[in-house]
């Protein structure tokens, strides 16, 4: 199996900063993408970003177009999530998740799910 595991959340004032990591362990080898998604309370879980492990390919949500870069480190099988201009409706918990099929928008093409991190942005 895969095992994502994220860090890099907390705290931080509309305007600013944070960049997310997303380290994956395990059987690496079965997964070929990973992506971002996110949960504000009373809200869906939904899409943030998504980056394949070989052909660079990328997708974002709208919502985050601009602000948001996804980036990866193969050799530290690692994903991030630059996030930049943060705004309060950013406020969320942040999964990181493994496919082993595409790079998708969809949460049901994705095998491998993180713990989670919290993000809040206050104002």
């Amino acid at each position: 199996q895969v095992q994502p595991v994220e860090s890099g959340g907390g705290l931080v004032q509309a305007g600013g900063s944070l960049r997310l990591s997303c380290a994956a362990s395990g059987r690496t080898f079965v997964s070929v993408a990973m992506g971002w998604f996110r949960q504000a309370p009373g809200k869906e879980r939904e899409f943030v970003a998504s980056i394949s492990w070989i052909g660079s390919s990328t997708g974002y949500a709208d919502s985050v177009k601009g602000r948001f870069t996804i980036s990866r480190d193969i050799s530290k099988r690692t994903v991030y999530l630059q996030m930049n201009s943060l705004k309060p409706d950013d406020t969320a918990v942040y999964y990181c998740a493994a496919s082993r099929e595409r790079p998708s928008r969809a949460e049901q093409d994705y095998d491998f799910w993180g713990q989670g991190t919290q993000v809040t942005v206050s104002s």
